[in-house]
């Protein structure tokens, strides 16, 4: 009973451990852990359900002491020790008694002295006495014993069941109804994170498997550069060089780094440093292919004041090629335009072509060009743009399967395309009244003071126009390439920089300089988004809307921005938005059932009370009617008994009697 109680002890503790570091899990910073709110809250709901658990068993535990503890250490401290103490006196009684029969039995047969005859013979009374008073309680007490042995063993077991029963019964009181919805939900989301977990690793497993049977050309050092073209609009690049250095007059060595630009500089960082270290500095540098007796794909890099050169070496001709080109496209100055990569486009434009299987850019607009002749320069045409893995193929599909036909691209943020979204002004609660695209009512209160997400990106706009087909990434990609065509074609390179607030009710955008709302995109109208597979700067929303070119119908418009390699945690960040949006209209759907269920219940009671009151009123005239009744009956019968009397009298008094008694009444 002492290790039951003891491990008691310990499971209430470590039961109000649990739960004290659970409550202190959402303080808990993992290096590779993201923000995951909705497993806090699960845990904040585990902890306060551990907590009962945990004054549950402090319950038990201090039942068990009082009911179980308590009886054994008093039948040990009280009852034992009480007859070990009888004994010891009991032989203490018998060792004097046997001392004064000792002294008795020396008497002698002679006369002898009376007084100390007297004295011996008192002892042996009072010592006889005593042993005898002694031993009565001695035995009376063992007796006794053995009643309390028997409790001694029954009182903690049935204070050990009581408390047992006791818990048990406190925790399907309390614990019960409120877990078992809440249990059910969990496992229910244990065993659809537990499926999503089984189709992730086999989804990651085809994955690897497909990626290995695309990756096969890859594996080699110098992969065929018909089927991987080099990128020549880069203006960053990062990889492994052999740099040579020389170690003597005509000889040399060869160093494999890791190299990559920052801005206007070339960096190198050998294995195992933490940072990388400056190169040189190639702005306005001058890079050229060099012909090296013992090694190929060396270029030659020089800075602007021909003081120092560096001779590098890349591992295929692609890697050759695109190192050459990102560097000729840093050096002059690419990377601080608004928009390098499509700067570095015009540039290399003989290069784009080379690469590039489909029409360039003039060419389709030369051919469609009746066609929009009338329209402004920001009116969408056919041109298609490469990406980078876009197909001649997929351009005309997508022209007509995707993208609404005859309709404006929009460059700039203050736009027509704004003033048509009727359902910004309703969501913004100003019904009847045009969105002012310069700001906000300074009256009003923002709806997103009290969001839980907060997400802010500096993100630029490129454009956006109509589209057919909202339920595919498909239609961002080609509405990217559509815009960015549009670009080039026109020579649009004037971008607006704005921030892109994510909220759990809308998305804005907040003029940088005044804090001014441009646009607010309200989140449930947002209905797919995405990144650029390759460029992660860009990504895309459709956003839909009622109304529109034409009345009464649903329109799709997709938005393209352009972030600081920020694509996929902007999506991340709106996806997540949506996943709260959702648990919040669950939640309030769940109260407004429960208010209807409520109101219901409420109506039903009013209406029972009124059935009562009723009867209560229909019983409480019934009652009157009948003692109303009874009264008239009485009063009938005592009319009827005056009248006859005075019928009586009158015949007694003849004539004059009546007239007396007429004139009297």
């Amino acid at each position: 009973m002492h290790r039951i109680y003891d491990a008691q002890n310990e499971l209430s503790a470590a039961t109000h451990l649990t739960s004290k570091l659970l409550k202190e899990y959402e303080k808990q910073r993992f290096p590779l852990g993201g923000d995951d709110e909705v497993m806090t809250s699960t845990l904040q709901q585990f902890a306060k359900v551990i907590d009962e658990l945990s004054s549950c068993h402090a319950v038990l535990s201090t039942q068990l002491a009082d009911a179980m503890m308590f009886p054994i250490t008093q039948f040990k401290e009280r009852d034992l020790k009480e007859i070990l103490t009888l004994k010891e006196v009991f032989q203490i009684a018998s060792n004097d008694h046997d001392a004064a029969i000792t002294r008795y039995s020396r008497l002698s047969k002679r006369k002898e002295n009376e007084k100390i005859k007297a004295e011996v013979t008192e002892d042996v009374y009072t010592s006889r006495k005593k042993q005898h008073q002694t031993m009565m309680h001695y035995f009376c007490a063992l007796n006794t014993l053995q009643y309390k042995k028997k409790i001694s063993l029954l009182e903690p077991l049935l204070g050990y069941m009581q408390a047992q029963i006791s818990f048990f019964k406190m925790g399907s009181e309390n614990l019960t109804e409120q877990l078992e919805e809440f249990l059910t939900n969990i496992g229910t989301s244990v065993q659809n994170v537990r499926r999503e977990m089984d189709c992730e690793v086999e989804n990651m497993q085809q994955t690897i498997e497909d990626l290995e049977v695309a990756s096969d050309p890859l594996y080699l050092p110098d992969p065929d550069p018909t089927k991987f073209p080099a990128h020549r609009n880069l203006t960053r690049k990062a990889g492994y060089l052999n740099a040579r250095n020389k170690t003597g007059l005509v000889s040399s060595s060869w160093e494999r780094q890791f190299y990559f630009t920052q801005g206007g500089n070339l960096m190198s960082q050998a294995r195992g440093d933490v940072a990388g270290g400056l190169v040189m500095d190639i702005d306005n540098c001058s890079v050229m292919a060099v012909d090296c007796e013992d090694r190929r794909y060396c270029f030659q890099i020089t800075s602007f004041d021909g003081k120092k050169s560096s001779i590098l070496q890349a591992e295929s001709k692609k890697d050759y090629e695109e190192w050459i080109c990102t560097i000729n496209n840093i050096s002059k100055q690419i990377y601080l335009s608004e928009n390098p990569e499509e700067i570095a486009a015009r540039v290399n434009q003989s290069a784009l072509e080379a690469v590039t299987p489909s029409p360039s850019f003039q060419q389709r607009h030369e051919s469609l060009r009746p066609a929009v002749q009338s329209r402004p320069p920001a009116a969408r045409t056919s041109s298609s743009g490469s990406l980078g893995s876009d197909s001649a193929a997929l351009s005309a599909l997508s022209l007509d399967s995707l993208v609404a036909p005859d309709t404006p691209i929009q460059f700039d943020i203050i736009s027509p395309v704004s003033e048509d979204l009727p359902g910004q002004a309703k969501s913004s609660g100003q019904s009847g009244r045009r969105t002012n695209p310069f700001g906000e009512s300074g009256g009003s209160k923002p709806e997103t003071e009290d969001s839980i997400l907060h997400q802010l990106f500096i993100v630029r706009f490129l454009g956006s126009m109509e589209v057919r087909c909202d339920e595919s990434p498909d239609v961002v990609y080609e509405t990217m390439r559509q815009i960015l065509a549009a670009r080039a074609i026109h020579n649009v390179f004037r971008m607006t920089e704005s921030h892109l607030l994510v909220t759990c009710d809308c998305l804005k955008l907040i003029d940088p300089q005044t804090q001014v709302t441009r646009l607010r995109f309200p989140l449930p109208s947002v209905v797919l988004y995405a990144t650029h597979q390759e460029n992660k700067r860009l990504f895309g929303f459709v956003l839909r809307t009622s109304g529109g070119r034409v009345e009464s119908r649903q329109t799709s418009i997709c938005y393209i921005f352009e972030s600081n390699n920020e694509g996929e945690k902007i999506c991340d960040s709106v996806g997540l938005a949506k996943q709260i949006a959702l648990h919040a209209e669950l939640d309030r759907k769940a109260s407004e059932k429960q208010k209807e269920i409520d109101r219901v219940k409420e109506k039903q009671q009013k209406e029972l009370n009124k059935q009562k009151q009723i009867e209560k009123d229909l019983e409480e005239q019934s009652r009157l009617i009948a003692a109303s009744s009874r009264s008239n009956q009485s009063s009938t019968e005592g009319q009827f008994v005056v009248l006859s009397s005075s019928q009586s009298e009158d015949s007694d008094l003849g004539d004059d009697g009546k007239k007396k008694r007429e004139s009297e009444a």
